[in-house]
């Protein structure tokens, strides 16, 4: 198996290049390292099915219970290694984490319990709960990321190998199919995409702002960067699960598209400023193309590649 190698290469040359690009102390650096190859090891078991599926044949109960220590095991790496651990964000974490965990072993499966884990992993994750409860050691490693990459794959776990959800198609790497519906429906809302934030006020194109030659490294490590951390979590959330449930509970899947996304764009009113009224048009309309990725492949990994694309253009070449 030579996924977790390869995994852990690429974080630490990822930690080496950000920890001297950012003047970030080697100790700090070195201490702070191993809670984020924690981290990164559990997702690689949520993103690759081949690793997801030693955990899905055991008990729920005891999925729960490892998801429970796979919780906090980042914070108190962290926390002991830069002095910052404190009982008291450790108990905040863990209730969290308990709470998810133990969602579906206490609860029934009926419809009301899926939306309401939802709207619990939803209020966790846009009101930043979590965040200050993992104490920065320096200005520019903010531990909080911990934080939000725990909570991330803590709901896909419970929903995947608890819940048992299906027709989701989750995974990190998108398959060549997934690639091309990606691409053509970011494609198709690039235009539309262009024409609207400009007319509501939302944004100006523009060229980037980094010189040539670093351009072509930012959006490989910005698409990268979204790909596996905000699109996996949103499209999961929107396209995987509320798409689908919405689409079933009014037996019309394009009402479940549509729903999916005035609800997607709903969240974004939040993004810096609320009412942020023009990020929730856009995104609500961007909702309605990453759907029809999503329903073409039936697959998230498709609506992920045409989200990371438009986040990816719209952090490059907008402003």
């Amino acid at each position: 198996m030579l996924v977790l190698p390869l995994v852990w290469i690429a974080a630490a040359v990822a930690a080496a290049i950000y920890s001297q690009q950012y003047n970030i102390p080697t100790s700090l650096a070195l201490a702070a390292f191993p809670a984020f190859l924690l981290e990164v090891t559990f997702f690689a078991f949520l993103g690759v099915e081949s690793l997801r599926k030693r955990i899905d044949g055991l008990p729920p109960w005891a999925v729960a219970v490892i998801l429970t220590f796979a919780g906090i095991a980042p914070y108190c790496t962290a926390s002991l290694a830069l002095h910052s651990f404190k009982w008291g964000d450790l108990a905040w974490i863990a209730g969290f984490v308990i709470l998810a965990s133990f969602w579906f072993i206490l609860l029934p499966v009926r419809p009301i319990t899926d939306v309401l884990f939802v709207v619990l992993a939803a209020v966790v994750a846009l009101t930043g709960v979590l965040k200050r409860h993992y104490i920065a050691p320096h200005a520019k490693l903010p531990l909080d990321i911990l934080g939000q990459l725990m909570w991330i794959r803590t709901g896909a776990f419970v929903l995947l190998s608890v819940r048992r959800v299906k027709n989701i198609g989750f995974g990190f790497w998108p398959g060549r199919w997934d690639w091309m519906i990606g691409a053509t429906h970011y494609l198709m809302f690039l235009p539309v995409g262009t024409v609207l934030a400009m007319l509501i006020g939302f944004a100006q194109p523009h060229w980037p702002s980094s010189s040539w030659e670093r351009t072509p490294v930012i959006a490989v490590g910005t698409f990268f960067g979204i790909l596996w951390v905000t699109a996996l979590g949103e499209e999961f959330l929107f396209r995987g699960l509320a798409q689908q449930w919405i689409g079933e509970w009014l037996k019309n899947p394009w009402a479940g598209l549509a729903l999916a996304s005035l609800l997607f764009g709903a969240v974004h009113l939040w993004f810096r400023a609320f009412p942020n009224w023009r990020f929730a048009v856009l995104a609500a309309v961007a909702g309605v193309f990453y759907g029809l990725a999503f329903r073409k492949a039936g697959s998230i990994k498709a609506s992920m590649v045409t989200h990371a694309l438009t986040v990816t253009t719209l952090r490059l070449f907008f402003s």
